[in-house]
């Protein structure tokens, strides 16, 4: 068997899909995309093609070594993301072609079922108590919210009172019993951050998620001791040498890596051992479409250290299509309780409607995140 092509569309809201064909009528599926940058990912996946197209494709982790070591500069988010969706496309072919489910190429899954959590409150969080409670009625067990709007890297006082008490609105409308994720996005910078980590503590968040961007990850030490509560990062790194020196420093209680960025399947489960060496919890990061999040529950699937999963089904970024649109069979990624059973289809578990893909791709997208400044015009962090 050899590959012969890989086919590629954007596709709304904001997703990029790929599907790998053989020679044989062999294919598989897979998610490369960098949000507001799917274009660039594309282009870099047709470029790497040149070293796949004619190669056995079952082959996955020489494949793997070859588009990460053959071209000289490596890593970072573009070319990670795009070996990420091949790599993705390449499982699901393998197991398609076995005629069993990734999770049993990869050892075999450990649980039937996995927790997943929902997002409330948009990107400038509001109304969290009444969104919460309503995904507490749909059956979830925990949901995330974004911390704060834009902070300023010294800002006033009342940014973190207000952003505890949208914290303290929304534990109050769910109860003791739930969690609650609070992302601070990058956004809080490490002035802001140190008072703001320590007076979240008496709501007990289930984490607190980016608590200063990830080039500034090393003031953990200094800022974040003590807590009662984990810290999570991870949705913006990309290799398993940036997730090991983070572990390294013990600083960080949840490693969150993104399926779809961080070179795919078999770089997850490379982080996710790594974690687990260090008793870190893999909780995958995922406000992606179908595949990324099929990908992310086989990854769920075979590893201990596992314990919930992020879905973006109706979260806000979704306008035009939401994550089950293109799915031939819905019920492969039903939430039923909180839980979303793992896929037992063979591959990733999922059959993409191919026909509406073409169709949707004629829309396309160009989503670009939000650009935001300050009161003084200088740009904050989205």
């Amino acid at each position: 068997m050899k590959i012969t092509r890989l086919k590629t569309w954007q596709v709304p809201p904001r997703w990029l899909f790929l599907k790998i064909e053989t020679d044989e009528g062999a294919y598989g599926w897979g998610e490369p995309v960098v949000e507001g940058r799917a274009a660039t990912v594309e282009a870099a996946v047709h470029e790497l093609s040149d070293y796949l197209v004619g190669q056995d494709p079952h082959r996955i982790e020489h494949l793997w070594n070859t588009l990460y070591r053959a071209g000289f500069y490596r890593g970072g988010p573009i070319l990670m993301s795009a070996i990420a969706g091949i790599d993705q496309a390449l499982w699901d072919l393998k197991g398609r072609d076995l005629g069993v489910p990734v999770h049993q190429l990869l050892g075999g899954r450990v649980r039937d079922r996995m927790r997943m959590y929902a997002w409330t409150g948009g990107d400038r969080p509001q109304d969290v108590g009444a969104g919460a409670r309503a995904l507490v009625d749909q059956g979830f067990t925990a949901f995330k919210m974004n911390g704060t709007p834009e902070l300023a890297i010294v800002d006033s006082h009342r940014k973190v009172d207000e952003a505890v008490a949208r914290v303290a609105e929304a534990r109050d409308a769910v109860g003791p019993d739930v969690g609650i994720g609070i992302d601070f996005h990058g956004r809080v910078h490490r002035p802001m951050a140190k008072a703001l980590l320590r007076e979240l503590e008496p709501y007990h968040p289930m984490f607190v998620e980016e608590p200063v961007a990830p080039e500034h990850l090393p003031c953990l030490a200094n800022i974040a001791g003590g807590l009662g509560y984990p810290l999570a990062t991870g949705e913006r790194l990309h290799t398993r040498f940036e997730f090991r020196d983070l572990l390294a420093q013990g600083m960080i209680d949840v490693v969150q890596p993104d399926l779809s960025h961080c070179g795919g399947i078999s770089e997850g489960m490379k982080i996710a051992s790594l974690a687990s060496c260090h008793d870190v919890a893999l909780a995958p990061h995922c406000p992606l479409g179908p595949l990324t999040l099929a990908a992310s529950l086989h990854v769920d699937a075979v590893n201990h250290n596992a314990f919930i999963q992020e879905q973006s089904m109706g979260i806000h970024y979704n306008r035009d299509n939401d994550v089950l649109d293109y799915l031939v069979d819905t019920s492969a990624l039903a939430i039923e309780d909180g839980f979303c059973a793992i896929p037992e289809g063979p591959g990733l578990g999922v059959e993409i409607d191919e026909a509406f893909v073409e169709e949707r791709s004629k829309v396309g997208h160009r989503w670009r995140n939000p650009v935001w400044t300050h009161e003084d015009g200088s740009i904050a962090e989205w």
